[in-house]
Formats: C-alpha cells, sequence, structure tokens
C-alpha cells in the first residue's frame, strides 16, 4: 500500500533507491510536479524515469533563482 500522498507508481520508483537518494527524489518529484502543473495544468510525472536520474547522479545544483510559492512565477505554457 501506498503512503498517504503517494501513488504506488511513486512507492515503487522510489523503493529501488537506497535511503539516502529517498530525500533528493522526493525533492525532485515535489519540484517536477509543481512545474508541471504550472505548464500542463497536470502534473505528469513518470517516478521510474525521475528514480533513473536520481540514481544516475542527478542534484540540484545551484538555487533556484525564484521561490516555488512566488505569484511571479515567469511560466508560459508550451501550446
Amino acid at each position: 500500500m501506498a503512503s498517504p500522498g503517494r501513488s504506488e507508481k511513486h512507492e515503487q520508483a522510489r523503493s529501488t533507491l537506497p535511503e539516502e537518494l529517498r530525500p533528493i527524489f522526493d525533492d525532485f518529484v515535489a519540484d517536477y510536479k509543481f512545474y508541471a502543473t504550472a505548464r500542463h495544468g497536470a502534473p505528469y510525472v513518470s517516478y521510474i524515469v525521475l528514480a533513473d536520474m536520481v540514481q544516475a547522479g542527478w542534484r540540484l545544483s545551484a538555487d533556484p533563482q525564484q521561490s516555488k510559492g512566488s505569484s511571479q512565477l515567469d511560466i508560459n505554457p508550451i501550446q
């Protein structure tokens, strides 16, 4: 059974990672969901692809230019 707020696919992908990478994955998923929702109106996420990217070494390499809660976020949906 998935944890509250996580789908079964989310849990399956998360469980493929070692414990020390799970917080990185969790942050990546949250950021990805935010931006996917801003651009597409829905958080389309392939959890296993994100887990593969974290496993391959993906890490946030810079501080975000604007906070996620900023009302001035300049994201224009792709038409």
